[in-house]
């Protein structure tokens, strides 16, 4: 069996999971009619919506089997995966949300699509670095200039509409660093010199380093969110050791990134609440506050706790106070954000610390996959792609559960493709079809 065919077979299993999930979430709702009727309601509604998430699988198949014969059979598949699982959870949330969701897929696959017949060649945007970094630093700023959420500054708002810029602004950064350092790696490792045992590159070459430090830092105090810097800067440091082979470079730029957070951490009070309601996230001080406060993080960590093991049942989650007790408190969500920040917790509390490492293991599953293409990759650029995009894509799963299991401060960043958010889910559709264009020329080659 050839790769397109193993990827249509693998997209099989996905359709199958998002027909039962919706046959749990219709069976487990009270308004639900009893008997025969009922019966053939959810079997009529929840295969139908099946049939549709197939065939628009099928279609992006389709595609990759005309333009991309070659490419990794396996991510598109996982990815698919991932996002039914995101469209089930959201519809057990919220419908209305769902149905935005499920158009924001159906446009995350046409910019997939447009990306893979764009950049056929998708070297060409070696060329163009320096303007795809500008484009890339500009988005990371432009929030500043919007009203903040929660203390950060995430996203622009054009009416109804809200958009979270660093979501691609995090290909552009890895494209012109994959690009940058592919022609300075050389030098980095030429002009080296050991140091009581640490290989320290020279000072003058030094710069680039010291640059995007100084960008995360300034990011970082622009919009006051620690989970957007440690990615960006994450994804960097990843990029700089593969560059070079040298883990004394990334040992040193993490611990220039810590000496900046510190000093920041001194003079932005935003980020001494997030850092005080991670440090103690049940002080009652800290449980009280509306803005910056512990009341979001506190009622996850309940929620993971509660569901156990096996949890309390898909789509038995309580997210809401009874309509009778809100009148006499002012927040009525047991879990506020549940379809964005916090989608993690309900995860974990209906399907229990089984499901939620399930869900990991498909993400370390997709990293691997990346890891791999770039280990398939023949030339400098196309392996630094995929070694960015796979990096940056892990370190967002990292950001966001690690903030909702308190292991890091709490952050602003989606899950990937399971998360409720139009910006999120069609820039990684985009950082999928960039992956897959790289996967194609490395297998192809072999």
């Amino acid at each position: 069996m050839n790769a397109r065919n193993r990827e249509l077979v693998a997209l099989v299993p996905a359709a199958l999971l998002l027909t039962a999930g919706f046959a749990a979430i219709f069976f487990s709702r009270d308004d639900l009619v009893g008997g025969l009727s009922g019966t053939n309601q959810v079997s009529d509604v929840s295969v139908t919506y099946g049939a549709i998430f197939l065939g628009l699988c099928v279609a992006a198949h389709l595609v990759l089997r005309f333009t991309l014969p070659h490419a990794d059979p396996y991510l598109f598949p996982l990815v698919a995966l991932l996002a039914c699982f995101g469209l089930v959870e959201i519809y057990r949330i919220d419908d209305g949300l769902a149905r935005q969701q499920a158009q924001w897929f159906v446009i995350g696959l046409i910019a997939f699509a447009a990306t893979i017949i764009v950049l056929r060649d998708y070297r060409k945007l070696e060329r163009y670095r320096y303007t795809i970094a500008a484009a890339g630093i500009f988005l990371l700023i432009l929030p500043r200039a919007f009203a903040p959420t929660n203390g950060a500054y995430l996203s622009i708002h054009a009416g109804s509409l809200s958009i979270q810029p660093a979501e691609f602004s995090k290909i552009a950064i890895v494209v012109f660093l994959a690009s940058y350092l592919r022609d300075t790696r050389q030098v980095l490792l030429l002009g080296a010199r050991r140091v009581l045992g640490v290989t320290i590159p020279p000072l003058k070459h030094f710069g680039p380093l010291l640059v995007v430090w100084g960008s995360a830092m300034v990011l970082l105090f622009l919009i006051q969110d620690i989970g957007s810097s440690l990615m960006f800067y994450g994804g960097f440091l990843a990029l700089l050791y593969v560059a070079t082979n040298r883990l004394s470079f990334p040992v040193i730029g993490l611990g220039l990134f810590s000496a900046g957070a510190w000093a920041l951490y001194q003079v932005r009070p935003t980020i001494q609440d997030r850092v005080a309601a991670w440090r103690d996230p049940f002080d009652p001080e800290q449980y009280a506050k509306a803005v910056g406060g512990s009341y979001q993080l506190a009622q996850s960590l309940y929620a993971q706790a509660d569901g156990g093991l096996f949890g309390v049942g898909f789509g038995q989650s309580v997210l809401k106070l009874p309509a009778k007790d809100c009148a006499s408190t002012v927040n009525c969500s047991l879990l506020p954000a549940p379809h964005t920040d916090f989608i993690y917790a309900v995860i974990t509390n209906e399907l229990g610390l089984v499901g939620a490492c399930g869900l990991l293991c498909v993400y370390l599953l997709v990293v691997q996959r990346g890891f791999k293409i770039a280990m398939l990759a023949r030339d400098g650029f196309s392996k630094l792609l995929a070694v960015g995009l796979t990096s940056v894509f892990a370190l967002q799963v990292f950001v966001i559960v690690g903030g909702v299991t308190k292991l890091i401060p709490l952050t602003g960043v989606t899950l990937p493709f399971v998360s409720y958010g139009g910006s999120s889910i069609v820039a990684n559709f985009m950082l999928l079809a960039l992956l897959l264009l790289v996967s194609e020329r490395a297998r192809r080659e072999a």
